[in-house]
């Protein structure tokens, strides 16, 4: 067993390290958003598919030579086509639906080694069954699952701190060489027939595995659920049998094809809508995207290697509690709940959900000859969590509704497991899904009615309210990404030119345009937002406005008139402003200001060593970069501090309260080539130095580490 195990082990290792890598390489490109991390998670899980037809395909309609012969020859052709780091042609000219360019760049670069290392469980597994009478295969499918916790748990704590990103691509590549080698090995040694019973292997190469290679035989009931084989008595108890026959399998019914696909696409759909609603109001960093995703792996390792772990009767109402708490979530966390209350609560509840599938999924699994069609079904449930959550949910959906839906679908696939299993309490298992059904449809239906717009595309989706009427001096217009507020304007018109929000007189981008004011004055800002900034532009100056988003272009110039209003020269730059800073003559900016959040989180390739000499390619010599970094859970203030050393630049740090007129608290970092700039007065109570954590490191566009500036409380 032991080449397998560890052809199996290093084949999942690889699988799930190479997903935050290629995440972390591509998605500077594509806006930083976690939506990024949402379709490669898609690409991997349609790939995983992909391999697991083909483990199934050729199990069931090859002869173990031509497995072998076939497998051998992709391993060969996906070194020559490995290119884990994707060259520059690809990034985006444009803010179109980067869905389908993601995929192809990752099909281009990992896509036939991605394929053959999502083979490696079911294949291995299968091979190992056919040349081991005494097999138990399902336990190599724990061993899969630890790989691949291994993988994940090891990238944040010792491979990004430790290893810049081109390192990392690099490490990965010679590792993958190496299981090319054993996988090699696996296949040939598969050849090799069992050392008994290999008369009852079968002679061709169109059944799966043979007839029973365990030493005590299953057969599968109508449900699916595996049973003893005749011969054993109800407890257990060898009947008064001189010798028990060996059955002859019983193929799963259809039904319980569909049924392990739900479960698998129920826990993979909570698993995305989770980490979709974490990371939008933190950051998309691969620590928020590598606890959920450990965690849903440490359910399939306890429900395949312990089967006493999941114990129904108990897990249904942890259930209960899970998707109620769940529901609770929804209905009352916001913008100002503390990191230690989300983050807990939806992963411990998700942790619950998994296992209940999982722990499913494992009372059902089938004879070993059926292996490969389980799998298979257990990769189509998740590539549809993957193609509904990051695929579909953006584009039908006006907000992030595909986590109450989670909920629910979770709730109703309850219902149907437990309808015969436990009928003393099928009664309260469906009043509870009523009541969670009608609770999350009550909520979702009040946010949508008091929205005066909801959108959502790729890169978020976005909420435009109203309080007051026309006639009311104080009604007000807002604008919400995700749970965090992104501007407000009066409506009235002796107000509706107010500075408000984080943009007030005082504020850090106040100051920087208030102090470098000409005749005409070059503004440029990164991150349109409502466009409140506008609001200081005078006639002869000129703003120049960079967003990835055109869905906040257009509710900035639909629901507010801070563009309409400006006096100066207006013109919006559609795509990813790094990239368009790339690609345009120097503007000579008197004032570039960075504000492109994303509900609560900036895009780490804005904070970059490259991402300042940009910027200050574009600035005049006397001129001001304006950085907010105003936020409830990272600490960025050391990051452009830093970044400023490495440059000779000189900062000063604004950091301001809540004001009259709607003027919020906001923290600005402020930095100037010419240390003459902060010689005004209105810059001299901000004197207080950035500190800088031990052991922070400059970030590049190949080293970040947000795990060292987080903050787990605001």
């Amino acid at each position: 067993m032991l080449p397998y195990t560890l052809a199996i082990l290093l084949g999942a290792f690889l699988l799930f390290q190479v997903q935050p890598i290629m995440a972390k390489v591509i998605m500077p490109w594509f806006g930083g958003s976690a939506s990024v991390w949402a379709a490669c998670m898609l690409f991997f899980q349609v790939f995983l598919l992909l391999g697991y037809i083909y483990a199934h395909l050729s199990i069931r309609f090859l002869r173990p030579r031509a497995q072998a012969l076939l497998h051998g020859a992709l391993l060969a052709a996906s070194l020559l086509l490995l290119r884990i780091v994707p060259d520059a042609a690809w990034k985006p000219t444009g803010s179109d639906n980067p869905v389908l360019k993601i995929a192809t760049l990752l099909a281009a670069g990992v896509g036939l080694p991605y394929f053959l290392l999502a083979t490696t469980g079911p294949l291995m597994q299968a091979w190992y069954a056919r040349s081991h009478q005494a097999a138990l295969p399902y336990r190599l499918f724990a061993v899969s699952n630890f790989g691949s916790l291994l993988a994940l748990v090891s990238y944040p704590i010792l491979v990004e701190p430790k290893l810049a990103t081109s390192r990392q691509a690099l490490v990965w590549s010679l590792a993958y060489g190496v299981f090319c080698l054993a996988s090699c090995f696996c296949a040939w040694r598969s050849l090799k027939p069992a050392p008994a019973a290999v008369a009852s292997l079968p002679a061709a190469g169109n059944e799966e595995i043979g007839p029973s290679v365990y030493a005590e035989a299953q057969t599968a009931t109508p449900d699916g659920i595996t049973a003893p084989a005749a011969g054993h008595g109800p407890a257990g108890e060898a009947e008064p049998e001189p010798e028990p026959a060996i059955q002859e399998p019983q193929a799963p019914p259809w039904h319980a094809y569909v049924l392990w696909t739900l479960l698998a696409a129920c826990s993979s759909t909570l698993l995305l809508a989770v980490t979709n609603y974490v990371c939008q109001n933190i950051a998309p960093v691969p620590f928020l995207w590598i606890l959920p995703l450990s965690l849903y792996l440490i359910t399939f390792i306890l429900a395949f290697a312990h089967e006493r772990i999941y114990q129904p009767g108990i897990f249904l109402g942890l259930l209960a509690l899970a998707l109620s708490a769940m529901t609770y979530g929804l209905a009352k966390f916001d913008g100002a709940t503390e990191l230690l209350h989300v983050v807990p609560l939806f992963t411990a509840a998700l942790f619950i959900c998994c296992l209940v599938c999982h722990g499913e999924l494992a009372r059902r699994k089938p004879h070993a000859r059926y292996l490969t069609g389980f799998y298979l079904a257990i990769a189509l449930g998740g590539a549809l969590g993957g193609i509904f959550v990051g695929g579909f949910a953006p584009y039908i959906f006006s907000g992030y509704f595909e986590m109450p839906l989670a909920v629910f679908f979770c709730a109703a696939l309850g219902l149907w497991i437990y309808r015969k299993a436990h009928r003393g309490t099928y009664a309260g298992w469906a009043f509870l899904t009523i009541v969670l059904a009608l609770t999350l449809y009550v909520q979702e239906r009040d946010v949508a009615r008091r929205a005066r717009f909801m959108g959502r595309n790729f890169y978020g989706a976005l909420r435009v309210t109203q309080d007051g009427d026309l006639k009311d001096p104080f009604a007000t217009r807002t604008l919400v990404n995700g749970t965090i507020t992104h501007g407000v304007q009066y409506l009235s018109e002796q107000r509706r030119r107010f500075h408000t929000t984080y943009y007030g007189a005082g504020s850090g981008v106040g100051l920087a345009i208030r102090n470098t004011r000409r005749s005409s004055q070059r503004v440029g800002v990164i991150g349109l937002g409502t466009g409140t900034i506008a609001s200081y532009g005078r006639p002869g100056d000129y703003y120049r406005f960079y967003d990835i988003n055109s869905l906040v272009v257009e509710v900035a110039r639909r629901e507010f008139t801070y563009l309409m209003d400006c006096e100066a020269k207006v013109d919006l730059a559609l795509g990813d402003a790094r990239l368009s800073l790339e690609r345009e003559p120097n503007q000579d900016f008197d004032v570039l200001a960075v504000d492109a959040f994303t509900s609560d989180m900036i895009p780490v390739h804005l904070l970059t060593i490259e991402a300042f000499r940009t910027y200050f390619r574009h600035i005049r010599p006397d001129g001001v970069l304006a950085v907010h970094v105003s936020n409830r859970h990272l600490e960025l203030e050391p990051v452009v501090q830093l970044a400023a050393n490495a440059l000779g630049k000189v900062t000063r740090l604004v950091d301001t309260s809540d004001g009259d007129d709607l003027v919020y608290g906001a923290t600005w970092v402020l930095v100037s080539a010419n240390p003459g700039v902060f010689s005004a007065p209105d810059y001299s109570p901000y004197s207080k130095p950035i500190r800088i954590r031990p052991g922070l490191r400059l970030w590049t566009d190949d080293y970040s580490n947000l795990w060292q500036i987080l903050q787990l409380r605001p």
